[in-house]
């Protein structure tokens, strides 16, 4: 019994194994996110292997109340769903500069972020499609409570 249990454990492991996964080794393009107001990133992403990645993303936030550039980075897992479906987690953080429109203030920050989401790469062409969720922890004025989260839909060209 031990043996039929491991050998069912060992291809099971073999299949997941086996299962083709494609990340792009590059991709460039928009992520279009809501993070407190409008916001505009160039984003970059290098793949490092077939399952880890990394995502370089310069930004413009616009709100009633502030504006703010950021410059992220971010390391990520990824793990095939089916085809071209795949989800991924990451870590990283980055740097800005804010300006208060209403009370003639501005300042840099630094901040601490996480990633994860779900994509589709098309087969026949050269298109990524992305929705992730991304909670920022900053410092310095970041944000009244020092967090926020991003929910954003990327368009990338792959390479």
């Amino acid at each position: 019994m031990k043996k039929i249990i491991l050998s069912a454990i060992m291809l099971m492991g073999l299949t997941f194994a086996a299962e083709a996964q494609h990340i792009a080794k590059n991709a460039l393009g928009l992520r279009l996110g809501d993070n407190d107001g409008f916001g505009v990133e160039i984003s970059y992403q290098r793949g490092l292997s077939q399952k880890n990645r990394l995502e370089l993303d310069l930004g413009w936030r616009n709100s009633n109340e502030i504006d703010a550039f950021k410059l992220a980075g971010l390391y990520q897992w990824v793990w095939n769903i089916d085809g071209g479906f795949n989800w991924y987690a990451g870590v990283g953080g980055g740097l800005g500069s804010w300006r208060d429109n209403n009370y003639d203030d501005n300042g840099t920050f630094v901040f601490a972020a996480g990633d994860i989401g779900i994509e589709y790469s098309f087969q026949d062409a050269p298109i990524l499609l992305s929705l992730d969720y991304r909670p920022e922890f900053g410092s310095n004025g970041y944000n009244e409570d020092n967090y926020n989260g991003d929910i954003a839909l990327g368009v990338r060209f792959k390479f």
